[in-house]
């Protein structure tokens, strides 16, 4: 039989050792989050992008070929359409940019509409992994319309299908803030019916691609525990709000990866100083929460040839 001594001896040592482990943990996100900001520079300039790898979810974090995966990721586009509708239709330019993204020290990239097959592979030549958006009409009752309904399940099961099984796909999400107002107006236990009918139609497309959906905090209380990883766009300037916000996500996520959909700060009303010194606390505290990973909007807002607004 145990005596109080013993007792009180083991809890001593399980205290310890989960005190040694959370140690461990803080200084591998520490190290991760010191290195962040200085994402330039590509630090395998040799390696065969080519040979990318499919990523899998690991408890809270991402890996692909063996090796954890920090999404360290940029969003692009959405871009005029030209007269037959494709966005992605400058194969040129968009080659250039994404030889500058990757120069940059991105690795990954978050279109909000489904890419042609050969901007895939010209993203997977570059070493880049795409999440790649499907939209639809969020922001009408598009539960009160049985057809929009089944063509919305359409359009994704033909978006996720044209990138079935491609290495450069780093996940598919099935949708992207969802307006508070709709989403009371449905009620949320049917929003998260119906985006589990499309997390499901997505995995039957293409069954070994992860799926997310885009979350923002005025809908956090959505329960989308089908989910592969808990995605969120979250603008907080303020470096303290967004520590606990992020801990408050990661309760939600629990042992599910979690990564930022959008972070960022406007340019025109803070400058580019503003911006950049906020986007480098922002980027190093996702990172030192635990995320699996951050995307910074934007790249791109508009083409060269595009009117300025």
């Amino acid at each position: 039989m145990f005596n109080q001594h013993d007792i009180a001896g083991h809890k001593d040592e399980s205290q310890l050792n989960q005190k040694r482990d959370r140690t461990r943990w803080i200084s591998e996100q520490r190290k991760v989050s010191d290195g962040a900001v200085g994402w330039a520079a590509d630090s395998h300039p040799g390696r065969n992008h080519h040979l990318l790898s499919r990523p899998v979810v690991r408890g809270k974090f991402l890996f692909a070929g063996g090796e954890k995966l920090y999404v360290k990721g940029v969003t692009y586009g959405t871009f005029r359409p030209d007269l037959e509708g494709n966005e992605f239709h400058d194969t040129e330019e968009a080659q250039r940019e994404l030889a500058r993204i990757r120069s940059n020290g991105f690795n990954a990239i978050r279109t909000y509409t489904v890419p042609p097959r050969w901007f895939l592979d010209a993203a997977q030549r570059h070493g880049l992994r795409i999440m790649v958006g499907m939209p639809w009409e969020q922001h009408v009752s598009f539960l009160d319309e049985p057809e929009r309904m089944r063509s919305i399940e359409k359009r994704i099961r033909a978006g996720v299908r044209a990138c079935a099984g491609h290495p450069a796909v780093l996940c598919y999400a099935i949708g992207n803030e969802v307006p508070a107002s709709i989403a009371r107006w449905h009620g949320g236990r049917n929003l998260e019916q119906f985006l589990h009918r499309l997390y499901k139609a997505a995995k039957a497309e293409d069954p070994h691609g992860l799926v997310t959906y885009v979350n923002y905090p005025s809908t956090e209380y959505l329960r989308l525990n089908f989910l592969d990883l808990l995605c969120f766009n979250v603008y907080l300037e303020s470096q303290k709000s967004l520590e606990a916000y992020l801990a408050h996500l990661h309760v939600v996520a629990g042992d599910r990866p979690l990564v930022m959909g959008e972070i960022g700060l406007d340019s025109r009303r803070n400058g580019e100083d503003g911006q950049a010194r906020s986007l480098a606390w922002q980027v190093r505290t996702a990172m030192a929460s635990g995320c699996a990973g951050s995307f910074v909007f934007a790249w791109l807002e508009f083409r060269p040839d595009d009117p300025k607004p």
